[in-house]
């Protein structure tokens, strides 16, 4: 799905109280369309998880996304970047 089109879900979702994260390839989409919460992955385009075939890092990814939900300091819109 569009990287635009996903951020302005996202904020919909979020007007009618569900919470929400992106996991966002491209960052001046995210800084520009300002979803509520947006993780930025510096990965391939096509792919938010990384490689396929690494389950290990895949969950990091998924987990690090969760966690935003959970940050009690973040005021949407929050723009955070995966940590190595």
């Amino acid at each position: 799905m569009c990287n635009q089109t996903v951020c302005l879900v996202a904020a919909e979702l979020e007007r009618r109280g569900i919470a929400t994260v992106v996991i966002q390839l491209l960052r001046e989409v995210a800084a520009k369309v300002r979803p509520p919460r947006a993780l930025f992955v510096p990965f391939r385009h096509g792919y938010p998880l990384d490689a396929p075939g690494d389950p290990a890092r895949q969950l990091r990814v998924i987990v690090a996304a969760l966690a935003l939900l959970e940050d009690a300091t973040l005021a949407p819109p929050a723009l955070v970047e995966l940590k190595p």
